[in-house]
């Protein structure tokens, strides 16, 4: 792995240290499927050819782990600045084709695949290219940059035998597979609420990333990056910071909620848009031009059932989903899963009894602890147990998995009906927060509509 290169999550588990080795020792620990050392050797027939799309900070970071899976070869990048062209050769190692033209891969006979890492707002028309090309898809989350981008996916997605997966990596999560494992064993009971945060307090989480210093229309084809966008003169924080703007993104939503979505539609085996959403929020700490909310809590409803998740750029918060039922609760955090046994019981006479006579609450005391205290040595224990298991946000079981299918040709869990579904969760959130009301997506139509 070329050390000079970090994801966010990447640098903050280097820079924990010994607190976040600590953090993954017990002996619960959850070992990944193992995956073959790319040092094994691979016959050319069973190699996969890729190429990439969109070398930036998410582009370089699945090019730099897709390269160490084994028999993956990248023979191709494109990007509209030259400055990524440079870097996709230093991250493969060897002389690669780069391009600013993305369809000079889609037209290539020797690339089997894509992966897609461009901003949103260029999700859709690259990746139904690219399906109509006859290649498989890999592309980054949120899938799609507004709801009629998502149909239009799905449907290009249904009309052939390509495989298309989503990247939201927790579906490849053995710390998900737990949690699902014990949800579907019925640990909770009957699930009644799910809760979840996440929340940064810094610049580089709130994307103020310093553009490259170079950056020019010599060597960025700012025309064409713009796309369906409104057209405006070369703006290098736009370039660099473009999730802050919805012309060109998705916001806390897409880049964070979305995850959490993806997770809590993995472990509780549903796969469909939330019936109603109703979101808050606003730009309280980022006032750097940007029109996405830097705080930005959602009430979601799925088949009955309330879920809060809760998105700061403004303070720092423990990254958890919790599941609750009756019998106890399930938290799904970065490196762990907790199950918390509840016995859903009074463990001593009603405290209600203090309004009672003294006479009247002694025999009711009395009665009480005749009743319910356990045979002694019997008493009844239940303790937490937590498994811990390596960042339920690491790419490389996800790309493995998805290199697996294009060899297979076996389906992924997070095509793109479910990248589709994860998405209209993100954009109904946004759609309400700039609607200012409730708002639900009507199947017949494919839209969103307001229920204020």
């Amino acid at each position: 792995m070329n050390k000079a290169l970090f994801s966010r999550r990447d640098f903050l588990q280097t820079t924990a240290g010994v607190a976040g080795a600590s953090l993954i020792s017990g002996s619960n620990f959850l070992s990944a499927e193992p995956i073959p050392s790319a040092s094994q050797a691979v016959p050319a027939s069973d190699r996969v050819r890729f190429g990439i799309i969109g070398v930036g900070m998410e582009g370089s970071g699945l090019l730099t782990t897709a390269v160490q899976l084994r028999g993956v070869e990248c023979v191709a990048a494109a990007d509209l600045y030259d400055g990524r062209h440079e870097l996709a050769k230093e991250i493969v190692g060897k002389p690669i084709r780069t391009t600013r033209r993305y369809q000079e891969l889609l037209d290539s006979k020797d690339i089997d695949a894509v992966i897609v890492a461009v901003p949103d707002h260029w999700h859709k028309q690259v990746v139904v290219d690219a399906l109509a090309a006859g290649k498989d898809v890999y592309c980054e989350k949120p899938m799609s940059h507004n709801p009629a981008d998502g149909v239009a996916m799905v449907a290009a997605a249904k009309k052939t035998d390509r495989i298309v997966q989503i990247g939201a990596q927790r579906t490849s999560s053995v710390l998900c597979a737990k949690a699902k494992e014990l949800y579907e064993k019925g640990a909770i009971g009957e699930l009644n609420l799910v809760e979840a945060t996440y929340g940064r307090n810094d610049p580089n989480g709130a994307w103020e990333y310093p553009p490259p210093p170079d950056l020019s229309t010599e060597n960025l084809d700012w025309n064409t990056w713009l796309g369906t966008a409104p057209k405006i003169p070369l703006d290098p924080k736009v370039f660099a910071r473009w999730r802050c703007w919805k012309e060109y993104g998705t916001g806390v939503a897409g880049d964070l909620l979305v995850h959490l979505i993806s997770g809590m539609q993995f472990v509780l085996g549903i796969n469909e848009a939330p019936k109603r959403v109703s979101a808050f929020g606003g730009i309280y700490q980022w006032k750097d031009g940007r029109n996405m909310p830097d705080v930005h809590p959602v009430l979601f409803e799925y088949g009955g059932i309330p879920v809060y998740m809760r998105l700061t750029l403004a303070c720092e918060s423990t990254e958890v989903t919790r599941f609750q039922g009756h019998k106890g609760a399930i938290e799904l955090r970065e490196f762990s899963v907790t199950y918390i046994p509840q016995a859903g019981v009074d463990l001593s006479p009603s405290y209600y009894s203090a309004s009672f006579p003294a006479s009247m609450r002694n025999a009711y005391v009395k009665q009480w602890h005749e009743e319910h205290d356990p045979i002694p040595g019997q008493e009844p224990a239940p303790e937490s147990i937590t498994f811990n298991g390596n960042d339920y946000d690491d790419l490389k079981p996800h790309l493995w998995k998805f290199f697996e299918a294009v060899r297979s040709r076996k389906p992924v869990v997070q095509d793109a009906v479910f990248g589709h579904h994860a998405a209209l969760a993100c954009h109904l959130a946004n759609e309400s927060y700039f609607r200012k009301n409730p708002v639900c997506w009507d199947e017949t139509s494919q839209t969103i509509k307001s229920l204020g």
